[in-house]
């Protein structure tokens, strides 16, 4: 309570949301120590509300809150970023998880999660391309729909949100992850059907299954700013969709319309017309009784506005509906630093789903007869994410309690499994660049290395040349950090603003380069100057160029930021061969190769005389020892208006796991359109589905095909039309000999394409 909320109070005459109550991190310069800790996080929101009963209208307040990956509040449950549930790949586990996560921030007293996962990764220069699932819509389609299942418990716009659960507003609308040169909010210069194809569909998705709102972006499309858009906000999602929950903008996104428009009413009166909302702490939105005064805007739309938010709370049961608030967890339940809502979750174990999604987000790349592990090795790990637990975490992460004995480094895990006498390290550099002698991490007296490769007054890289010439094999952890500390400067939006000198992801971190820097590379080379076997671990929150690092380096694994429990999870990868990612997108060949995506047109060029463009890593790369895969079956036919009323397509793939281990992995199905007049996207994925194999065992995997996989998404939702596609299972990126050909046929059996 501070004057601040009593001065609002008193001029609105309530409050209709608030914002990041609970929400802790340098931005907001809440810390364990001055934050409000998780056995009371009820009774602050309690207090707001009192207020507002006593002093204001007495209508609830929807109290707001990050959830990105997990909850953004002292004690919340830190999940692995989405880029990294991306490489899962897994439905189910992810909607296990934002049921989970629901359940912790309800039982805190959260109404309305904001969650990312509207934005699709299209440039990896991008900061925020960890909040992506994937490049791929279809990929992003599927988990965005499993999240708003999983956090709201509905099907349909129909159904309320119970006790356990909360709303969640879904971000961003639309094409923000197209932005030009990969800068954050900058425009998106795509037209209709490259919004509708890659863009809108998991937006469709989520309102499909009642996500009850909708984040309008910063960017434009086309020239038009997202939260002015009345065409994309009420013209496409409202009347063509039948979704009709709430938008809000982004946080200052309604103030930064005063670029096209002549003053803060105006910009109000946009933004209100087109169909927001709700807004995040614009000062403009507090301009909308002088626009309507003008005549800028009709009251009748600002009733609709206000006929929306309540519509919610009534969903929420904040009215005495049916579906009442769930109370508080006992403090009991809250009675250290770092607990979380977990042990009120009955018939849950929310760490062991957490440590489930981290080991499933490890991809290996390429082995080189290197791994597994042996026992008893010794063991080097060096380089600048070896030993850091905040470079596992990603951007919008709260404080991690001290001690914080769930979590784990690459570092520590490895001396839990070998021993600290068996493990030698050495941090060899920075992120962006070399570490100076004077910093390099330097044991204590009697700690291991103390009189070895990490003695006092050695420069750093010599620290990794001994470390690793020492040893029988050398892991080497390198990529990139979302991390912020509270000696950062923020933007209005709580985007990093300086100084950051480390930090090379997240909002407000875009790159212009996203080559491993030089000084990473420089770790590497050192480490194999005495001939020991490399292995490098690449923790980053999006795509790099690794051709260079690929030369260097006998194997290979790529995690997206895992989370606090990352180490263990990629330790089983280094040592049991339990690595089950695919990349969740495609990692270019080379700095500058642009775009980079798998699903891009093809194209008549030849590429880049000076980069072989072919050389990329693309989304679904994974070695899966002892896996194949095989298409069986008939190529199946089907009419158009058949599948317009739900009708399927089956295509089984057959999939053996010769290993001699019990293999949980994605299979994924890919296609390409064949339209006359469309060229066509180089390939696409059409679905996807986790299996577990046991060892030396076959089993069919059953695709069926409806209407989301087959029909055209131009206009950004599915419509059933007459076409041939090429299907495949295999990781090539254009169709092999043996792809089936699956036709959608018009009322004479036949399709264009055969025309």
């Amino acid at each position: 309570m501070t004057d601040v909320l009593r001065r609002e109070v008193d001029r609105w005459g309530g409050l209709g949301a608030l914002y990041g109550v609970l929400r802790a991190d340098p931005w907001s310069a809440v810390r364990w120590d001055n934050g409000i800790p998780p056995e009371r996080s009820a009774e602050a929101y309690a207090a707001v509300q009192d207020h507002v009963n006593t002093f204001g209208d007495g209508i609830p307040v929807l109290f707001v809150e990050e959830a990105p990956h997990g909850l953004m509040a002292l004690g919340g449950t830190t999940l692995p970023v989405n880029l990294a549930l991306g490489a899962g790949m897994d439905a189910d586990l992810t909607e296990e998880l934002a049921t989970a996560v629901a359940a912790e921030a309800r039982a805190r007293g959260t109404h309305v999660a904001l969650v990312s996962g509207l934005d699709v990764l299209r440039d990896p220069r991008w900061g925020r391309a960890e909040e992506c699932f994937s490049e791929d819509p279809a990929l992003a389609a599927l988990l965005v729909a499993a999240t708003v299942r999983g956090m709201q418990g509905t099907a349909s716009s129909d159904d309320p949100i119970d006790g356990s659960h909360v709303a969640v507003v879904a971000k961003h609308l639309a094409g923000q992850g197209a932005g030009i040169g990969g800068r954050n909010g900058s425009g998106a210069p795509i037209g209709r059907r490259e919004l509708g194809e890659i863009h809108l569909r998991p937006a469709h998705a989520a309102a499909r299954v009642g996500v009850a709102g909708f984040m309008a972006a910063y960017n434009d499309v086309d020239g038009v700013p997202c939260s002015a858009n009345e065409e994309l906000l009420t013209g496409t999602i409202r009347e063509r969709w039948g979704w009709d929950g709430v938008v809000m903008a982004d946080g200052t996104a309604i103030d930064r319309l005063r670029d096209s428009s002549p003053d803060p009413a105006a910009a109000a009166a946009l933004a209100l017309r087109a169909g927001v909302d709700l807004s995040l702490w614009d000062e403009a939105f507090m301009h909308i009784e002088p626009a309507i005064e003008r005549g800028l805007v009709e009251e009748a739309v600002l009733d609709r506005a206000v006929d929306r938010v309540l519509a919610l709370k009534r969903r929420l049961g904040l009215f005495g509906s049916p579906t009442p608030e769930q109370p508080a967890a006992d403090a009991g339940a809250w009675d250290a630093p770092g607990a979380t809502a977990a042990g009120t979750l009955a018939a849950r174990d929310l760490v062991e789903l957490v440590d489930r999604a981290a080991r499933q987000s490890v991809v290996l790349v390429e082995d080189g007869g290197v791994l597994p592990l042996r026992p008893g090795a010794t063991i080097a790990v060096v380089g600048p994410n070896a030993d850091d637990l905040d470079a596992q975490l990603g951007d919008y992460t709260p404080p991690r309690p001290v001690p914080d004995p769930a979590a784990s480094t690459v570092r520590s895990a490895l001396i839990a499994r070998f021993g600290a006498d068996r493990v030698r390290y050495a941090e060899g550099s920075r992120l962006r660049g070399p570490l100076d002698a004077a910093h390099a991490v330097v044991p204590e007296a009697g700690e291991p290395g103390a009189n070895g490769p990490n003695a006092p007054g050695t420069h750093a890289l010599d620290q990794v040349r001994a470390a690793s010439a020492g040893a029988d094999v050398c892991v080497v952890v390198l990529g990139g950090t979302s991390r912020r500390t509270y000696d950062d400067e923020f933007a209005d939006n709580g985007a990093v603003d300086g100084p950051a000198p480390d930090t090379t992801n997240g909002e407000g971190v875009d790159l212009a380069s996203v080559a491993l820097p030089q000084a990473q590379l420089d770790v590497v080379r050192a480490a194999r100057e005495g001939g020991t076997p490399v292995v490098a671990v690449v923790l980053d929150g999006r795509p790099r160029a690794l051709t260079e690092l690929r030369s260097l380096v006998d194997a290979l694994l790529v995690v997206p930021f895992p989370g606090p429990s990352g180490g263990a999870a990629i330790v089983a990868a280094l040592c049991d061969g339990a690595a089950s990612g695919r990349l969740p997108a495609t990692f270019p060949a080379a700095d500058g190769v642009m775009p980079v995506a798998h699903d891009e047109r093809m194209e008549t060029a030849r590429g880049y005389v000076d980069a072989d463009v072919l050389r990329r890593l693309p989304l679904g790369t994974a070695l899966l020892p002892g896996v194949t895969t095989r298409l069986r079956g008939e190529a199946p036919s089907m009419p158009a208006a058949d599948l317009a009323d739900g009708g399927v397509a089956t295509v089984t793939v057959e999939v053996t796991n010769a290993s001699p281990d019990t293999r949980s992995f994605p299979v994924p199905l890919y296609a390409r359109r064949h339209e006359p007049g469309i060229r066509p996207r180089r390939r696409q994925l059409l679905a996807v589905r986790r299996v577990t194999v046991a060892p030396g065992a076959t089993t069919a995997v059953a695709f069926d095909l409806g209407l989301d996989e087959l029909g055209s998404w131009a206009t950004g939702a599915p419509v059933a039309g007459p076409v041939t596609l090429s299907v495949w299972c295999t990781p090539d990126s254009d169709p092999p000999a043996d792809a089936l050909p699956v036709r959608v046929t018009d009322q004479n059996g036949a399709t264009p394409w055969e025309r």
